[in-house]
C-alpha cells in the first residue's frame, strides 16, 4: 500500500489539555503522546471527551490551555488550515458532497489545497481508489455506495492530502455490522504501514489487537493509559474495569 503516504509519519503529543463550553469542562488536563508510527485507540464511555479530544488536536476547537506538538514542535501558532493539511481526519459520518462523483470527491482537497491541476488531483484520486479497493466505482455518485464504501472513500479523500497523521472518530459506528469488517481491516492496513494514527472506537477487537496504545477516558480526564495487554487483561483502575466489564 505504498501510495498511502507521501509524507514521512510523525509523532504526535498534547500536553495538559483543557476545554470548556460554557460551565461545561469537557477535557480536564488531557494528555497523549503517539509516537510516529503507531496507534493509539481511545476508548471511554459516551461522553467522556473523546471526540472533543481529536478536535482540539486538530485545533478544530482551539483549547482553553495545554500544548500541541507534532514531532516535538508547538502547532498552536501555525496557520489552522496548514496543520489540517497535515493530519487526516475521518469523521463518524462521510460528508461526501452528493452531487460530485467518487473521484471529484476526492481530487477537490489536492485541488483546493495542495495546488495540483484537475489531471493531477484525479490521477491522485485514483491512486487512493486503488488503495481502498474502489477504483471501479470512481465515475459513481456517493448515493449509490453502501455505507462501507462511503467511508472508503472518506478514508481515500483524507490520504489524497498526504497526511503525516490520521485521525478516526468513530468511522464505523455508522455502519451496518456487516460493513464494519472492511472498513476495520483498511484502518489496520494503514496502522501495519506505519502511519501515525489516533482512533476513537467502540470496536474493542480493534482495540486490543491492532493498537500499539490505550487511552482510556472517563469525564475528560485520562484515567488510565498504556499497551492493550495491560488495559484489557490487567486493568488497574475500577472505572476501567467496569466499561470493560460492559463492553466485552
Amino acid at each position: 500500500m505504498s501510495e498511502t503516504t507521501t509524507r514521512d509519519a510523525v509523532s504526535l503529543t498534547g500536553t495538559d489539555l483543557h476545554l470548556s463550553f460554557g460551565k461545561n469542562h469537557v477535557l480536564r488536563g488531557v494528555d497523549i503522546a503517539v509516537d510516529a508510527g503507531t496507534t493509539t485507540t481511545v476508548i471511554g464511555p459516551s461522553g467522556s471527551g473523546k471526540s472533543t479530544l481529536l478536535r482540539v488536536l486538530n485545533r478544530l476547537h482551539e483549547p482553553d490551555k495545554g500544548d500541541i506538538a507534532l514531532d516535538g514542535r508547538s502547532v498552536l501558532r501555525d496557520n489552522p488550515d496548514e496543520l489540517r493539511r497535515r493530519i487526516g481526519m475521518v469523521f463518524q459520518h462521510f460528508n461526501l458532497f452528493p452531487h460530485k462523483t467518487v473521484a471529484q470527491n476526492i481530487a477537490l482537497g489536492p485541488r483546493k489545497l495542495r495546488g495540483l491541476s484537475k489531471d493531477e488531483a484525479h490521477e491522485v484520486a485514483l491512486r487512493q481508489l486503488d488503495v481502498v479497493g474502489l477504483r471501479a466505482k470512481a465515475d459513481v455518485r456517493p448515493g449509490n455506495l453502501s455505507g462501507g464504501q462511503q467511508q472508503r472513500v472518506a478514508i481515500a479523500r483524507a490520504l489524497a492530502m498526504s497526511p503525516q497523521v490520521m485521525f478516526f472518530d468513530e468511522a464505523t459506528s455508522a455502519l451496518d455490522p456487516e460493513l464494519v469488517k472492511g472498513v476495520l481491516a483498511l484502518m489496520a492496513d494503514l496502522s501495519a504501514e506505519g502511519m501515525t494514527m489516533v482512533v476513537v472506537t467502540h470496536e474493542m477487537g480493534y482495540a486490543r489487537n491492532v493498537s500499539d496504545h490505550v487511552l482510556f477516558m472517563d469525564h475528560g480526564a485520562v484515567v488510565e493509559t498504556g499497551p492493550p495487554e495491560q488495559l484489557f487483561t490487567d486493568a488497574s483502575s475500577e472505572r476501567l474495569r467496569n466499561f470493560l466489564s460492559q463492553v466485552l
